[in-house]
């Protein structure tokens, strides 16, 4: 049977899953005012402090009249972090219309590495299309070509790099955002695998000692005792910091490290993870940074594992970080890896260096773009998967936990089969 061919490329701009913050003035002390945020931004190409998340869809038709899509999102802290700029659906119709519709039309939809590859390497005028223009389109042309081989887009992933997954549902990691008590509950009540990300983006947040963030943990654990479903459940502790302890200890690894190794004390017999203690500045101060961290905690004899999100955006960066032993975790942000190609190599080896894979993303997203990462996470054997899009917690689980149980139902389904 021939393959599928694309008839027709459309560029739907549509909404992001949340808002995208300026980090940059939040940390020069913007001040919340309700929702939002009184002041003027800092980073280029943002009009507020906090606004809505921009999204476009890339879909496409194909010849038999079917149709798929993908959402072309960016992250919740645009533009920081080495980071591509906060995304703009305009510009990003315009890309897709004017780089990648004319690669794409009567292209056959039977190889996606080799489709989505070609298209990840497009430059414009000035460099690669925006990280998010290529995630979305590399999503769009995966569901093409699983609805070409009759499968699920999980098998074509597992198929085309051979990784031999089981495909079989990976713990969900859910994000509380701001409101981390109310979120917490919710997610101790749904029995959630990991939990709560907690957003400690401000000293203020985790206390100028750290002790917000101690006692935050302390009531944690003794909810989980109160709350839990049931007697066995045991939910992997991961919160992230974003930099603050390294600001509140002045950048002493050594005081940092003594905090952290006290968090993992009091959060027993949780496991804890803490993501991006300390924020270095650059890429390459960054490994160093979380290098000695690492070998910090290991001479304290300290289980806490250390996660890398912020200078860890591209493919490069993963494999510099693995490379240094600069990690315990690592989160593949998929929007920040541009096509899902990156995002798949990422999480692959991640997983081939014995640490783990998370396939993770931002609270921005769109619940397309979180059904297909779904699927990559499975086909990956992720360590974990991020609940999203969104920070309300049912949606971005019920999204995520939901497109995994019915692929590895139609999976299992597939191996009984054959």
């Amino acid at each position: 049977m021939a393959a599928l061919r694309i008839a027709d490329v459309l560029a739907v701009p549509v909404r992001g899953g949340s808002f995208t913050d300026d980090q940059a003035a939040i940390r020069a002390g913007a001040e919340h005012d309700g929702f939002s945020y009184a002041g003027t931004p800092l980073t280029p190409g943002f009009r507020a402090i906090r606004q809505p998340a921009e999204a476009l869809s890339v879909v496409l038709v194909l010849d038999d009249g079917s149709v798929e899509f993908g959402d072309c999102v960016g992250v919740q802290y645009a533009g920081a972090a080495g980071r591509d700029p906060v995304l703009s659906a305009a510009r990003a119709r315009a890309d897709v219309l004017g780089h990648h519709a004319p690669r794409l039309a009567g292209a056959a939809v039977d190889d996606f590495r080799a489709l989505a590859g070609q298209l990840d390497a497009v430059r414009a005028g000035d460099g690669l299309l925006h990280t998010a223009v290529r995630y979305g389109a590399s999503q769009a042309l995966l569901a093409a070509v699983a609805r070409n081989a009759r499968r699920t887009m999980a098998e074509v992933v597992r198929d085309e790099y051979a990784t031999g997954a089981p495909l079989e549902p990976v713990p969900v990691y859910a994000q509380s955002g701001e409101d981390r008590y109310r979120n917490a509950d919710k997610m101790i009540l749904a029995g959630v695998d990991v939990l709560p990300h907690g957003l400690f983006a401000t000293v203020e947040a985790i206390g100028p000692r750290g002790e917000g963030l101690a006692g935050y943990l302390r009531w944690l654990v003794a909810r989980i005792a109160q709350l839990r479903p049931e007697r066995g459940y045991r939910p992997r502790l991961h919160v992230d910091t974003y930099g603050t302890p390294g600001l509140a200890f002045g950048g002493d690894l050594s005081a940092v490290a003594d905090y952290l190794a006290g968090l993992g004390e009091l959060c027993a017999p949780f496991d804890l993870a803490v993501e991006h203690p300390v924020d270095a500045g650059s890429r390459d101060a960054q490994i160093a940074a979380c290098a000695q961290l690492r070998a910090e905690l290991a001479r304290r004899g300290s289980g806490v594992r250390l996660v890398v999100d912020e200078w860890c955006n591209t493919l490069a960066d993963v494999e510099a970080f693995v490379a240094a032993g600069a990690a315990d975790v690592v989160h593949v942000k998929t929007p920040d890896l541009g096509s899902l190609t990156g995002t798949i190599e990422a999480l692959l080896l991640v997983r081939a260096a014995g640490l783990e894979a998370f396939c993770g993303g931002s609270c921005t997203e769109t619940d397309r773009s979180a059904q297909v990462t779904a699927h990559v996470a499975m086909a990956c054997e992720a360590s974990q998967v991020l609940a999203k899009p969104g920070m309300g917690v049912d949606e971005g689980v019920m999204t995520v936990g939901n497109e995994m149980a019915r692929t590895a139902a139609l999976a299992a389904r597939r191996r009984g089969t054959a």
